[in-house]
């Protein structure tokens, strides 16, 4: 990989082929092909053990950190197999950043929280100047200004989720993965990051796994739904523009998932 940013201007920014995915002997995913959109926000919905969060943790080489996991088939990142064996996981993470469902600040202050992934990835120009501009990109720059050097523990949950989204923006990345981000939140700091989602996505590709239908429907312009095999392994239904699956899907699993008759 070349490190000048943007490898390609394709439509695509990943791209899975014949995707199947173990844990040990267990197959979690099964003979998935699924292509995201560059700048758009897609969201993998399907009923809850459908492998949902394993597909999402394959974008940025995360299963790789479970025990006995292993792949079969591809994941090409602008055009590159990011499994290929000359290609550096840590950089693959740092180009496709993850929020997770809770969340998860370091127990720091809210200043070293949004600069740490930069200062230890080397970044040389100034400091103050990315944890501001990585602060308001995530729409929090304005409430927590004046207390940047209290523990970001002290946060709400909202606010501490929005800091987890500053602390990926700061290292650059192209693509942020979202697992669930707002399943912990309130309504109201749930639409915080609905309208953060959104906002974002001017910017970068989002791919969001959500439970919630409504949230999926307002918020991405792809859906993928997945659903689940006798013998528990996740496969992908269909995938299209989240207005085609919400209003006229192709399939009658998707139609009787989203209408509620299962899952």
């Amino acid at each position: 990989m070349t490190s000048n940013g943007h490898l390609t201007n394709g439509q695509y920014a990943i791209e899975v082929k014949d995707l199947n995915i173990y844990y040990g002997d267990f197959r979690a995913i099964k003979n998935v092909s699924l292509a995201i959109r560059s700048n758009q926000i897609t969201a993998i919905i399907g009923p809850s053990g459908c492998g949902k969060s394993t597909m999402l943790r394959s974008f940025n080489r995360m299963n790789e950190l479970v025990p006995n996991s292993h792949i079969e088939g591809q994941v090409t990142f602008h055009g590159y197999d990011i499994y290929a064996n000359d290609v550096d996981p840590v950089e693959i993470r740092r180009r496709i950043g993850m929020v997770f469902q809770r969340p998860n600040p370091f127990p720091k202050n809210i200043y070293d929280n949004v600069a740490w992934g930069a200062k230890i990835n080397g970044y040389k120009r100034d400091l103050d100047d990315l944890v501001e501009q990585s602060l308001r990109q995530a729409a929090l720059w304005d409430e927590v200004k004046d207390k940047l050097h209290q523990n970001a523990l002290s946060l709400s949950g909202g606010q501490q989720q929005r800091l987890c989204i500053a602390r990926t923006i700061a290292v650059k990345p192209e693509i942020i993965l979202m697992d669930e981000p707002a399943s912990a939140l309130d309504p109201i700091a749930t639409l915080r990051i609905e309208e953060l989602m959104r906002e974002l996505s001017r910017n970068y590709t989002i791919i969001v796994v959500t439970h919630n239908m409504q949230q999926a429907a307002r918020v991405s312009d792809d859906t993928a739904f997945f659903n689940m095999d006798e013998d528990r392994a996740g496969y992908l239904v269909e995938t299209g523009p989240t207005s085609e699956i919400f209003t006229n899907p192709k399939d009658k699993r998707t139609e009787d998932y989203i209408t509620g008759r299962f899952g």
